[in-house]
Protein backbone atom coordinates (compact mmCIF):
# COMPACT_ATOMS: atom_id res chain seq x y z
CA UNK A 1 0.00 0.00 0.00
CA UNK A 2 1.46 3.27 -0.78
CA UNK A 3 0.69 6.07 1.80
CA UNK A 4 0.47 9.56 0.09
CA UNK A 5 1.44 11.51 3.46
CA UNK A 6 3.86 10.70 6.67
CA UNK A 7 0.14 11.00 8.50
CA UNK A 8 -1.37 8.19 6.20
CA UNK A 9 1.74 6.08 6.76
CA UNK A 10 1.35 6.52 10.44
CA UNK A 11 -1.93 4.89 10.30
CA UNK A 12 -0.82 1.63 8.82
CA UNK A 13 2.27 0.80 10.53
CA UNK A 14 2.45 -1.05 13.77
CA UNK A 15 3.00 1.44 16.65
CA UNK A 16 6.87 -0.60 16.77
CA UNK A 17 9.37 -1.93 14.26
CA UNK A 18 12.03 -1.22 12.18
CA UNK A 19 11.56 1.08 8.92
CA UNK A 20 13.64 0.97 6.16
CA UNK A 21 14.77 4.28 3.86
CA UNK A 22 15.45 4.15 0.39
CA UNK A 23 18.00 6.21 -1.97
CA UNK A 24 17.11 5.06 -4.88
CA UNK A 25 19.64 5.88 -7.91
CA UNK A 26 19.75 4.40 -11.65
CA UNK A 27 23.20 2.70 -10.60
CA UNK A 28 22.53 1.87 -6.89
CA UNK A 29 20.15 1.67 -4.16
CA UNK A 30 20.90 3.11 -0.70
CA UNK A 31 19.29 0.99 2.42
CA UNK A 32 18.89 2.63 5.89
CA UNK A 33 17.26 0.80 8.70
CA UNK A 34 15.55 2.31 12.09
CA UNK A 35 15.89 0.42 15.42
CA UNK A 36 12.80 -0.93 16.38
CA UNK A 37 11.87 2.48 18.58
CA UNK A 38 12.18 4.39 15.19
CA UNK A 39 14.75 7.31 16.77
CA UNK A 40 17.67 6.60 14.57
CA UNK A 41 18.19 5.44 11.24
CA UNK A 42 21.44 3.58 10.66
CA UNK A 43 22.68 3.81 6.86
CA UNK A 44 23.13 -0.32 6.13
CA UNK A 45 24.14 -1.17 2.76
CA UNK A 46 24.27 0.03 -0.97
CA UNK A 47 22.09 -2.64 -3.55
CA UNK A 48 23.95 -2.50 -6.92
CA UNK A 49 21.09 -2.57 -9.51
CA UNK A 50 20.43 -4.89 -11.38
CA UNK A 51 16.46 -5.05 -13.16
CA UNK A 52 13.46 -5.02 -10.58
CA UNK A 53 13.26 -7.79 -10.12
CA UNK A 54 16.61 -8.62 -8.60
CA UNK A 55 16.32 -5.31 -7.23
CA UNK A 56 12.62 -6.23 -5.55
CA UNK A 57 13.53 -9.42 -4.46
CA UNK A 58 17.13 -8.03 -2.58
CA UNK A 59 15.02 -5.74 -0.86
CA UNK A 60 12.42 -7.63 0.01
CA UNK A 61 14.87 -10.22 1.67
CA UNK A 62 16.59 -7.61 3.46
CA UNK A 63 13.38 -6.05 4.77
CA UNK A 64 12.24 -9.66 6.15
CA UNK A 65 15.68 -10.24 7.71
CA UNK A 66 15.24 -7.21 9.42
CA UNK A 67 11.75 -7.13 10.26
CA UNK A 68 10.88 -4.13 8.58
CA UNK A 69 7.15 -2.71 9.24
CA UNK A 70 7.37 -0.09 6.37
CA UNK A 71 9.50 1.46 3.42
CA UNK A 72 10.57 5.21 2.84
CA UNK A 73 11.81 5.84 -0.72
CA UNK A 74 13.23 9.10 -1.04
CA UNK A 75 12.18 11.35 -3.28
CA UNK A 76 13.83 13.16 -5.72
CA UNK A 77 12.17 16.47 -6.60
CA UNK A 78 13.88 19.40 -8.09
CA UNK A 79 14.87 22.13 -6.06
CA UNK A 80 11.84 24.62 -7.07
CA UNK A 81 9.25 21.26 -5.82
CA UNK A 82 8.16 20.42 -9.01
CA UNK A 83 8.47 16.31 -10.03
CA UNK A 84 10.94 14.99 -12.86
CA UNK A 85 11.60 12.33 -14.44
CA UNK A 86 13.40 10.78 -11.79
CA UNK A 87 10.68 11.70 -9.41
CA UNK A 88 8.39 9.63 -12.11
CA UNK A 89 10.36 6.50 -11.61
CA UNK A 90 10.61 6.61 -7.90
CA UNK A 91 7.07 6.61 -8.13
CA UNK A 92 6.99 3.33 -10.60
CA UNK A 93 9.40 1.49 -8.51
CA UNK A 94 6.98 2.19 -5.72
CA UNK A 95 4.23 0.61 -7.58
CA UNK A 96 5.97 -2.09 -8.68
CA UNK A 97 6.89 -2.67 -5.46
CA UNK A 98 3.67 -2.47 -3.79
CA UNK A 99 2.40 -5.46 -5.97
CA UNK A 100 5.00 -7.92 -4.36
CA UNK A 101 5.10 -7.24 -0.69
CA UNK A 102 2.35 -5.88 1.89
CA UNK A 103 4.61 -3.59 3.50
CA UNK A 104 3.38 0.18 3.69
CA UNK A 105 5.44 2.49 1.34
CA UNK A 106 5.73 6.20 1.64
CA UNK A 107 7.73 9.10 0.10
CA UNK A 108 9.74 11.56 1.69
CA UNK A 109 11.28 14.90 0.03
CA UNK A 110 15.27 13.84 -0.13
CA UNK A 111 16.23 17.69 -1.53
CA UNK A 112 20.04 17.64 -0.93
CA UNK A 113 19.73 14.34 1.13
CA UNK A 114 22.86 14.06 -1.29
CA UNK A 115 24.60 16.94 -0.02
CA UNK A 116 24.23 16.50 3.51
CA UNK A 117 25.76 13.00 3.19
CA UNK A 118 28.67 14.45 1.44
CA UNK A 119 29.43 17.04 3.55
CA UNK A 120 29.19 14.65 6.62
CA UNK A 121 31.50 12.26 4.87
CA UNK A 122 34.07 14.94 4.72
CA UNK A 123 33.80 16.25 8.06
CA UNK A 124 34.38 12.94 8.78
CA UNK A 125 37.72 13.03 6.60
CA UNK A 126 36.34 9.71 4.65
CA UNK A 127 38.84 9.63 1.44
CA UNK A 128 36.83 9.76 -1.76
CA UNK A 129 37.10 5.79 -2.60
CA UNK A 130 34.94 5.40 0.58
CA UNK A 131 32.55 8.19 -0.11
CA UNK A 132 31.04 6.85 -3.18
CA UNK A 133 31.46 3.62 -1.69
CA UNK A 134 28.73 4.46 0.88
CA UNK A 135 27.38 7.92 0.10
CA UNK A 136 23.81 6.29 -1.15
CA UNK A 137 23.29 4.23 1.98
CA UNK A 138 24.49 7.06 4.18
CA UNK A 139 21.85 9.46 2.16
CA UNK A 140 19.32 6.80 2.45
CA UNK A 141 19.87 7.51 6.38
CA UNK A 142 19.67 10.66 6.01
CA UNK A 143 16.38 10.43 3.97
CA UNK A 144 14.78 7.69 6.77
CA UNK A 145 15.97 10.13 9.92
CA UNK A 146 13.52 12.86 8.03
CA UNK A 147 10.78 10.62 8.57
CA UNK A 148 11.87 9.44 11.89
CA UNK A 149 11.79 12.95 12.82
CA UNK A 150 8.44 13.46 11.60
CA UNK A 151 7.33 10.26 13.17
CA UNK A 152 8.12 11.27 16.28
CA UNK A 153 6.66 15.25 15.90
CA UNK A 154 3.38 13.36 15.39
CA UNK A 155 3.17 11.63 17.88
CA UNK A 156 4.33 14.33 20.31
CA UNK A 157 1.79 16.59 18.92
CA UNK A 158 -1.35 14.14 17.46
Amino acid sequence: MICDTPEDFVTQIPAMGAIAGLDLGTVTIGVAVSDVMRSVATPLETIKRKKFGLDAAKLLELTTHRLVTGLVLGLPRNMDGSEGPRCQATRAFARNLEKLTPLPITFWDERLSTVAAERALLEADTSRKRRAEVIDHVAAGYILQGMLDRMAHLRNHP
